[in-house]
């Protein structure tokens, strides 16, 4: 199973001491996360895509590249690349670099995001918001697989015998997620095409995330994917710690108070008993984290979000330590020892590179003889 964190990259003010970052030092910010997850253990990170203040990680692969030629473990990810508003072209080059610059360290969560005024940004309608994902996928995978691809579509012009550059590295394009907490249609487009699932559920109630999760897997067994329990999930979590759960408490509380999302609404107390979000002891954290498993089934990845609402960068790395030290080691052991033999681990480069390789193998031996 894999652990580690995603960030949404938002510049939000401290709201106890009144100091807000600048776009510079969010960005080195989110690096010096990167670092410090790699250097504790964790397996993941993902930044969002956004292209709108108060965001800063517009553009995805830049920064990732950069964090790719400082670390040699860490897989990097998105917590959302815009499968809606991203020409498939741009993604498909974009990502097989990535892969090439990183060895292979590299998946990526496709999704249509929350702000609705990107559509026109890029020229497209939110009215087409489903139609595009399905469309600009079908053809990223295309794109991915095939050497020359000949397409025509709805929201692009024709290609005719193009080519995207670099290949795949390895011939292996790199492992997908489909991202959605409210969508229907884009867990059976996971499902249909045998991909990963992710449910970022910080904002939703478990029962909620349960139901899409379910669909998920009823349709992954419905296209001949495998059993249910054998599909590919991914779920969200945000977190706080302290050594004393009433300190995490103290410490946190004004900052989910103003957070830019949830700020201003319920209490931390109805909103942590209505969501994942989780804020007290370590233990507390394990016991919460360990308790999905009974509404999910077996899952392959678990994301924290550790760094929202203007929490300043030395908290942030003081809870990646509390997290690599205290609480995945538990998690690992305690999620491996339940887990059935014939749950799949989460896709690497490596795994996959591996299954298309034995895959080419039976083609082989079972072609005729001439």
């Amino acid at each position: 199973m894999q652990f580690g964190v995603f960030t949404v990259g938002d510049v939000t003010e401290d709201p106890t001491t009144g100091r807000t970052v600048s776009e510079a030092e969010r960005i080195k910010a989110m690096v010096a996360i990167a670092l410090k997850a790699e250097e504790v253990g964790l397996d993941v990170f993902a930044q969002g895509e956004h292209h709108n203040p108060p965001f800063v990680p517009s553009s995805p692969t830049t920064q990732l590249g950069f964090i790719a030629a400082k670390t040699s473990k860490l897989i990097l990810s998105t917590a959302t690349t815009l499968i809606t508003t991203n020409d498939p072209v741009k993604i498909a080059e974009d990502y097989a670099m990535l892969q090439h610059l990183s060895d292979g360290r590299v998946d990526l969560m496709m999704g249509r995001g929350n702000t609705g005024p990107v559509y026109p940004w890029f020229g497209q309608d939110i009215r087409n918001g489903i139609a595009l994902a399905v469309e600009n996928y079908a053809l990223l995978r295309r794109l991915w697989r095939e050497d020359v691809v000949d397409w025509e579509g709805k929201f692009r012009t024709p290609l005719q015998g193009f080519t995207s550059t670099p290949r795949p590295l390895d011939g292996v394009p790199p492992f997908v997620w489909h991202g959605s907490i409210r969508s229907p249609e884009i867990a059976e487009q996971a499902a249909y095409y045998g991909d990963g699932f992710f449910h970022n559920n910080i904002f939703w109630p478990v029962t909620h995330t349960k139901r899409m999760i379910e669909l998920y897997r009823t349709r992954f067994e419905h296209y001949g994917h495998g059993a249910a329990d054998q599909a590919i999930v991914g779920v969200g979590g945000q977190v706080f710690m302290r050594k004393n759960s009433q300190d995490a408490v103290r410490e946190f509380r004004p900052y989910f108070d103003n957070a830019p999302v949830y700020g201003h609404g319920p209490s931390l107390e109805d909103f942590s008993r209505e969501t994942p979000l989780t804020v007290g002891s370590p233990q507390q954290v394990i016991e919460r984290t360990l308790s999905f498993r009974e509404h999910f089934g077996d899952y392959q990845r678990q994301l924290f979000l550790m760094d929202h609402a203007g929490l300043p960068l030395k908290t942030v790395l003081e809870q990646l330590d509390i997290l690599g030290s205290e609480v995945v080691p538990v998690l690992r052991k305690e999620f491996a020892a339940k887990r059935p033999a014939h749950v799949p681990d989460a896709p690497t480069h490596a795994s996959l590179k591996a299954a298309a390789e034995r895959a080419h193998d039976l083609e082989t031996i079972e072609e005729p003889s001439v």
